[in-house]
C-alpha cells in the first residue's frame, strides 16, 4: 500500500517537473520584438490573425505602425491593448508619422491609452520628409535646426503625457547636408536627452556606411531601441541572419548603446518570400546570433 502511494507521489512530482519545465521552455522561447510595419499588409487584412501569427512565431513585444483617426489598425486604443494582452504581446513602441504640433497631445493620449512606452518619429514630420521615387532616395525639406525645435517641443509634450520620444533614422541623416552638417549628429548634440533619444535602424546605418558602434561610443546611452534587419548581397532587406550585417559585434555593445528593446523589421521581402514566413526566419536568426 505504502509503495503504491509513494509511486503515485513520485509520478505526480515527475509530471509537475515536466509541466513546469515545458512551460519554462515555452516562456524562454518568447523573445524579442517585431515592428508590425513588416506585416502591414496582413495587418490590414486581418489584424487579429496576424498578431496571433506574430505571437506563434515567438515574439513577445510589438511596435505598431498603423494609427489613423484615433485608432490602431481600426481598433480603439483600449480595444487594441486588450487584444494584445489576450495574445500575450506587449506594446512597446509605435511609429507616429502623422504627428503635428497641433494633434500631438491627442495622439499621445491615444498612444498612452494603448499601453505603449515609446512614441517614435519615423521620419522628419510635418511635411519635412522628402522621398524621390524615381531616384529611390530620401532626404529632408527645411533645416535641421527647425527639425530640432519641433522634436524638442514634441519631447516636452511626450514627457507630459508619460511617454518617451524617439527619432528613427534612415540613411540620409548620417550624410552631410548642403550646409555640411550631419543631421543625426546635430540632433544628438542639440536636443536634450531628457526630451529625445533614438531608435537606431541598423540596416540604414549600414547603408549610409556609418559605424553604429562608433556612434554608441560617441553618444553612449542614446539609442534606446534598435531596428534589427539584415542586408543581402544586393543591398536589399533580408531576414535577420541571412545577410552581411555583423549583429554579434553590435550586440556586444548593447549596454553602451543604451538599448532597452529591439524590433525585427523588414520593409520588403523578395524572391517569393512572404512577410509572415520572413519573421519566423528572423526569429530563428535572433537566437543564433545571441539576442535574448
Amino acid at each position: 500500500m505504502k509503495k503504491s502511494i509513494m509511486s503515485n507521489i513520485f509520478k505526480c512530482l515527475a509530471l509537475t517537473v515536466f509541466m513546469f519545465g515545458s512551460l519554462a521552455t515555452y516562456a524562454q522561447s518568447k523573445m524579442g520584438g517585431l515592428a508590425l510595419y513588416t506585416v502591414r499588409d496582413d495587418m490590414g487584412t486581418d489584424a487579429k490573425a496576424t498578431l496571433q501569427a506574430v505571437a506563434d512565431a515567438g515574439f513577445k513585444n510589438i511596435e505598431a505602425a498603423g494609427y489613423a483617426d484615433g485608432k490602431f489598425y481600426n481598433m480603439t486604443p483600449v480595444e487594441f491593448k486588450k487584444l494584445l494582452k489576450s495574445l500575450k504581446l506587449k506594446p512597446i513602441s509605435t511609429h507616429q508619422g502623422s504627428v503635428t504640433l497641433e494633434n500631438a497631445d491627442q495622439m499621445m493620449a491615444d498612444v498612452k491609452a494603448a499601453g505603449f512606452k515609446y512614441f517614435v518619429i519615423p521620419v522628419p514630420p510635418m511635411g519635412m520628409f522628402e522621398f524621390n521615387r524615381e531616384k529611390m532616395s530620401m532626404g529632408m525639406n527645411g533645416t535641421i535646426e527647425d527639425l530640432a525645435k519641433i522634436l524638442t517641443t514634441l519631447g516636452e509634450k511626450a514627457n507630459k503625457a508619460g511617454l518617451k520620444l524617439l527619432y528613427h533614422n534612415h540613411d540620409f541623416e548620417f550624410k552631410k547636408n548642403e550646409d555640411g552638417i550631419v543631421p543625426i549628429d546635430y540632433l544628438l548634440e542639440n536636443v536634450d536627452p531628457k526630451l529625445l533619444n533614438f531608435q537606431m535602424d541598423l540596416y540604414w546605418v549600414t547603408k549610409a556606411e556609418a559605424n553604429p558602434i562608433a556612434y554608441f561610443n560617441k553618444y553612449p546611452g542614446r539609442f534606446k531601441i534598435w531596428h534589427v534587419k539584415d542586408m543581402d548581397d544586393q543591398g536589399r532587406f533580408a531576414p535577420v541572419g541571412q545577410g552581411s550585417i555583423n549583429f554579434k559585434n553590435i550586440l556586444d555593445n548593447k549596454k553602451l548603446s543604451g538599448m532597452k528593446y529591439y524590433m525585427v523589421e523588414q520593409d520588403m521581402t523578395f524572391d517569393g518570400l512572404k512577410p509572415l514566413e520572413a519573421i519566423k526566419i528572423s526569429h530563428k536568426g535572433l537566437k543564433e546570433i545571441g539576442f535574448k
